[in-house]
């Protein structure tokens, strides 16, 4: 997105999620598309190039002709190239926090597959992630090098009906399949083997790319994914903006450290440009700032950010996960840029089959139906579950609202509104089961430390309860007088107006107490 003042061509900048399991060969791919890697924008710097950050970052990007269907699409704003930025994810943890982190700016994802091995956990995990997150998805068979010449286009069609088939049932179907080498002979082979179908595989990326929605309004949101100094100029903190934009000049807060910066210049891949906004790729320099102390993090408009010690989230289980969503779990919570442990308990509406069931202060109108369109409100009653309720109720229904309470076992700085996801990255990584559990919206966030006082009061989830006791006489035909329901100690007031049922069918109010033992009196309506 930037228009260099050097020499005006104006570059769209289109951003690639390059996914796959572990040994699936996405760096050796990334690595035979780019052209220039985004850390050299700002130079010679030497100390980047020994540590070799370009590889461990993940961030890399080619240029190519402007494709046909970007020239005709009737945007006002005019192309005249098209720059692929890379977004290698290395290591698997690293990878959910990563996509989720930058999962608004991701355009199209690349999910590199191991043409011999197929479809494993971590790639399935990844088209969980891609779902959540991407609206398209190319799919490429790598390795093809591996299988013998004469039975290798076989293997290859025999893959792709198998991929097609797995994406069937997801966003992705019927989504584009190629097949590859990116490094025939393996990552030590000798750089003089040509890879096989990267032209093609370059064409493909051409023809899926459109003109992403870019909001360069609201507040400034930059993933910065590394951080060095560049002497007599200052630090240059690289990344990703993922929401607003930032200009020569503007302020900005690093909220891990609490301190702003003014911002001294920007560089998009090596050229020096006036501004950036959401979707590009940057370097940004600033003055007296050591880079040891942020080498990842975020970077924002001043006091734009929120640091949360708990929260409410919006919760939809993912259907591949196996294990149960229990209440007071500890599960690791992905929101903004953070991965961190949570304790959850999930609520929602009360369940259809009890419409009625009381509550403390019974007597209002009772809660509406379940419903997918019932928004979040400190207004309303939930019902304490003990854990999250699967299904709908049969016949292919929908699942009900649910809802979770995170209190979190450190503070996360996040933007409200921030996509979540809760895995068990605890799980055997060989194991074949996905761990990515539950997904959701951040809705409510508390950031006082004492927030169990303060603010979870204003929640008010309750839980339903049975209790049972003996009719000790009939008073007249109105009034019962039980027992053996609450202790002599017990405040009655918290439960006047609540329902109770007696043995012979006939249902009656709580009306007050009778003495002092913790008898109290029941008004039948409708006589006895």
């Amino acid at each position: 997105m930037s228009d260099s003042t050097e020499s005006h061509i104006k570059t769209l900048n289109f951003n690639i999620g390059v996914l796959g399991h572990v040994d699936s060969g996405k760096t050796s791919l990334a690595r035979v598309l780019s052209s220039t890697a985004s850390t050299a924008a700002f130079d010679k710097n030497p100390q980047s190039r020994e540590r070799g950050i370009t590889l461990d970052l993940g961030f890399s990007s080619f240029t190519v002709d402007l494709p046909d269907q970007l020239r005709d699409s009737g945007s006002q704003q005019q192309y005249d190239s098209l720059q692929f930025t890379l977004v290698d994810c290395p290591g698997h943890a690293s990878l959910i926090r990563t996509i989720i982190g930058g999962a608004q700016i991701i355009d199209l994802m690349m999910l590199v597959v191991d043409v011999v091995k197929g479809v494993q956990t971590q790639t399935a995990e990844c088209l969980l992630i891609g779902e959540l997150t991407c609206p398209r998805m190319v799919v490429v068979l790598n390795k093809t090098d591996l299988l013998p010449a004469d039975k290798r286009q076989a293997a290859i069609e025999k893959m792709t009906k198998r991929l097609h088939k797995t994406l069937e049932n997801t966003r992705f179907k019927e989504c584009p399949v190629i097949a590859v080498a990116a490094k025939p002979g393996g990552p030590e082979a000798p750089d003089t083997e040509e890879p096989h179908g990267v032209p093609e595989l370059i064409e493909l990326l051409k023809k899926q790319t459109y003109l992403p929605q870019r909001d360069p309004g609201g507040d400034l949101l930059m993933a910065v994914d590394h951080c060095f100094s560049i002497r007599g100029q200052g630090t240059v903190m690289t990344g990703t903006v993922l929401q607003g934009s930032l200009a020569v000049n503007d302020t900005v807060e690093i909220p891990a450290l609490k301190v702003t910066k003014k911002i001294k210049s920007v560089q998009m891949f090596r050229k020096p440009v006036s501004g950036a906004k959401q979707g590009d790729r940057v370097g940004v320099c600033v003055t007296q700032f050591d880079p040891k102390l942020l080498e990842r993090g975020v970077v924002c408009t001043p006091g734009s950010l929120r640091t949360l010690y708990a929260a409410v989230m919006s919760v939809r289980k993912i259907g591949y996960f196996k294990g149960y969503l229990a209440t007071r779990a500890k599960f690791h919570i992905t929101v903004g840029h953070e991965t961190v442990m949570a304790k959850v308990t999930f609520f929602g509406l009360p369940p259809p089959a009890a419409p009625e069931e009381p509550a403390c202060d019974a007597g209002g109108p009772p809660p509406p139906p379940p419903s997918l369109e019932t928004p979040f409100t400190l207004d309303r009653e939930y019902f304490y579950q003990e854990e999250y309720r699967a299904g709908g109720g049969g016949g292919g229904a929908a699942e009900a609202e649910q809802w979770g309470l995170l209190e979190f076992e450190r503070p996360v700085t996040c933007p409200s509104l921030s996509l979540v996801i809760g895995s068990k990255l605890d799980t055997d990584i060989h194991a074949n089961a996905c761990r990515l559990a539950f997904h959701g919206r951040l809705l409510l966030g508390f950031e006082d430390k004492s927030y169990g006082e303060t603010a979870l009061p204003r929640l008010r989830i309750y839980k339903t309860k049975h209790k049972e006791g003996q009719v000790e006489r009939v008073a007249d035909d109105y009034t019962v007088i039980g027992r053996s329901l609450f202790k002599k100690e017990t405040n009655l007031q918290l439960f006047l107006g609540l329902k109770v049922t007696l043995s012979t069918g006939e249902t009656g109010v709580i009306e007050g107490g009778f003495g002092q033992s913790g008898k109290f009196k029941i008004r039948v309506p409708d006589g006895r």
